[in-house]
């Protein structure tokens, strides 16, 4: 009687599917370790800046031009947590860190070297050289721990964080007086379109019954900085089409010097009409807040006319609707299934 053994069966099968949970949980405990990494980076870095970004905010703080530098962190917070679901789970190093790594050494090396007696640099250029070497530490921290893919698409956050650092000396001086020079060609206008009879030398203005002069610390420039910033953030939330960023972002420039001029000729219409002791009224100490409110609804317009003209975004109930709907199911399935 011939008998046959049965074949042995293969029971030692490997186990792929184990070793891919290994290999994903090997991944993503990496990736987190990144993560943490580029945190106690950011945690270390601040401290060691500490001394000079103290100082920064306590100076912004008590700033009529640099206030808003105690919100920018925050700002750039909220952005990154708002894109948190859109950035890259997996992290890596990129080469693109010795960039903003050189920037950062470069503008520390400038401040200490500079920042001594006998020295021309001041105490607010040289926290404006700290603030930038931070951030360009902190980007290069973000690029090494991070990579290049999260960078990129937290590229906006990240680049927000420059508005840490505060407007150098030089910088705020020329535009303090270029903005003075436009808007007293703004004001002008407006004296003309309100008959108001004036003499003009300048930035000075004879009025009938008193002389104004629109002095650098009355061309707005603070105002206009915040408003540009404001035009930035509202761009990237709202608009997707880099022409229509640029149209929000440049209409910033004739406004502000719109809205100072403006002032201005409300200013010397109420002087005139009212009194010279108008130039020392709440609308001319404190008015700035009220202007600056007026000029966001032109700018709050403009943005809705341009979000207007774009289309339903990608990934909107709208677009995904014209995806193809499953099949319904057939009864063929169901009597296979029974026999």
């Amino acid at each position: 009687m011939n008998t046959t053994e049965p074949s042995p069966k293969n029971t030692a099968s490997p186990n792929t599917g184990s070793d891919t949970f290994d290999i994903g949980r090997n991944g993503s405990r990496a990736s987190h370790t990144r993560f943490l990494g580029f945190l106690g980076f950011a945690v270390l870095l601040t401290a060691v800046f500490i001394k000079p970004l103290f100082s920064l905010t306590a100076g912004a703080i008590h700033s009529q031009l640099d206030s808003y530098i105690v919100l920018v962190p925050f700002v750039s917070a909220y952005l990154i947590y708002d894109r948190r679901k859109r950035l890259p789970k997996e992290y890596g190093f990129s080469s693109w860190a010795m960039i903003p790594l050189l920037a950062g050494i470069i503008a520390l090396t400038t401040a200490l070297k500079l920042h001594r007696p006998g020295n021309s640099l001041s105490d607010h250029d040289y926290l404006a050289l700290m603030a930038l070497s931070f951030v360009g530490f902190l980007a290069a921290g973000g690029f090494f721990f991070l990579g290049r893919k999260w960078m990129t698409a937290a590229a906006f956050p990240f680049a927000f964080l420059i508005f840490i650092v505060p407007m150098p000396d030089a910088m705020a001086d020329t535009l303090e007086t270029a903005s003075a020079l436009a808007s007293a060609e703004a004001a002008s206008l407006f004296f003309d379109l309100t008959g108001t009879p004036t003499l003009r030398l300048g930035t000075v203005f004879q009025l009938p019954n008193i002389m104004i002069q629109v002095a650098q610390e009355c061309s707005g420039i603070r105002s206009s900085w915040v408003l540009f910033i404001t035009s930035l953030l509202a761009a990237n939330l709202f608009l997707k089409s880099g022409w229509r960023r640029v149209v929000l972002v440049c209409f910033v420039i004739p406004l502000g010097i719109a809205r100072n001029g403006l002032r201005v000729a409300v200013i010397g219409n109420l002087c005139v009409h009212i009194g010279p002791q108008m130039i020392h009224s709440v609308i001319h100490r404190r008015g700035g807040p009220l202007f600056f409110t007026l000029s966001l609804i032109p700018l709050f317009l403009l943005l809705w006319w341009l979000h207007r003209g774009e289309g339903p975004r990608k990934g909107t109930p709208e677009t995904e609707d014209l995806g193809a709907s499953p099949a319904p199911p057939t009864g063929g399935s169901e009597e296979s299934s029974r026999t």
